[in-house]
Order: structure tokens, then C-alpha cells, then sequence
């Protein structure tokens, strides 16, 4: 059975959640998605710190975080990715992109959330659209999908508001961006609320 990789950036961290918990719900196991959201500004606060990717790919705990039951959300911990900054993730993608952090070395970090994305199929192109995202204050879901299951997933993604990737690129580079860099300093507290505000004028 073929497996498609579906992905969706969120401006909200509400939306990616009722997008996990639905796509759960659709039956896709919770060991085939990820959720990755900045946590710069610190509105999770888990119990304790890791960047190890064992944990992380346990899809269970590492470091409890927001509880919210059994799944994918049970399991959010804190981690930190080069370019980004703190997050909270869980998930196969989030154990990919730490290991080969941890793998590559200091400093090595595309082979992190971009080329995770990547090596799963995403495009490049994409890749690095959803890495700034992330970057800028956005929470990433990707679920690895059975063919059959792949359209109901999509629609619960584009039901909760995720993001045009093209658009979003399109708008990142009339501001002069090229391209997600993880050896730049991750965004500041004051500049992810600034982002939103920006975002926020754009969608109305």
C-alpha cells in the first residue's frame, strides 16, 4: 500500500492541535504523526528538557507537557533545533531531524527539520517554507498516511486552516527572505509576537 506524507503549517498552535486529535480520530496511528511548534516564547513548559532523539521517536513521553490523553499530544516534549530555537514536538519527523542533528554534529542542522522534510518527499521548496514557519511562530503537522486515507487527511488539514505554502513563500520572499537558514538566531519572544500581528493583518 502506498504511503503519502501529508504536511500542514498552522499560524496557530489551536489549529494544529484539533488537526492531530482529528486525524487520530480518522485512524491514522499517532506513531505516524509529528507536531513541531516554536516554543520561544515559552507557553509550554514541560516537566523536563531533552534532545534526545530516542525519546523523541518513542512518540510517548519526553517530558510531559499539555497531558491531553492518550496519542500524539500525550507525548509533547521540549527539544531546541538550530535556526529555531525551543520547541515542543513529538512524533517520527521530530526523532529524524534530532538525529541527524546529533549525527551530523554541531552546527549541521539543515539535515534537520528541511532535510527530514525532504527525505520524507516533501520538496525542497516546501521544506524550507515550513522550516521559517516553524521559525516564525507556526506549529508543523506531518502524518505519514495509508492511499486510501490520504484525502480525508487533507481535508481535515485544509479544514483547520493550514497554510498555503505557495502563498506563504511568496510572501516570506517579497520581504527579502531566501531560503530557511539554521545558523541564524532563532526569532526573540517580542519578534514572534510581532510576526503574528503581521500575519494576522494579512489574513483579514
Amino acid at each position: 500500500m502506498t504511503t503519502t506524507i501529508l504536511t500542514g503549517l498552522y499560524d496557530t498552535y489551536d489549529d494544529a492541535v484539533l488537526t492531530v486529535r482529528e486525524i487520530e480520530s480518522a485512524g491514522v496511528p499517532y506513531a505516524d504523526i509529528s507536531v513541531i511548534a516554536n516554543n520561544v516564547d515559552n507557553r509550554y513548559a514541560p516537566r523536563e528538557k531533552t534532545n534526545a532523539a530516542a525519546d523523541v521517536g518513542s512518540g510517548a513521553a519526553i517530558g510531559s507537557v499539555l497531558g491531553g490523553g492518550a496519542g500524539l499530544l500525550a507525548g509533547l516534549g521540549m527539544l531546541a533545533i538550530p535556526g529555531v530555537g525551543p520547541v515542543v514536538a513529538a512524533g517520527w519527523l521530530v526523532a529524524t531531524a534530532v538525529g541527524a542533528v546529533a549525527g551530523a554534529g554541531a552546527g549541521a542542522a539543515t539535515g534537520g527539520v528541511v532535510g527530514s522534510l525532504t527525505g520524507a518527499g516533501v520538496s525542497e521548496e516546501y521544506a524550507h517554507v515550513y522550516a521559517e514557519g516553524v521559525r516564525r511562530g507556526g506549529t508543523l503537522v506531518t502524518a505519514r498516511v495509508d492511499g486510501p486515507l490520504a484525502p480525508a487527511v487533507e481535508q481535515i488539514m485544509r479544514r483547520y486552516r493550514s497554510v498555503d505554502p505557495d502563498a506563504r513563500g511568496r510572501a516570506y520572499r517579497a520581504a527579502g527572505w531566501n531560503g530557511f537558514d539554521e545558523t541564524v538566531a532563532p526569532y526573540t519572544a517580542t519578534d514572534l509576537e510581532q510576526e503574528r500581528q503581521r500575519l494576522r493583518r494579512l489574513t483579514i
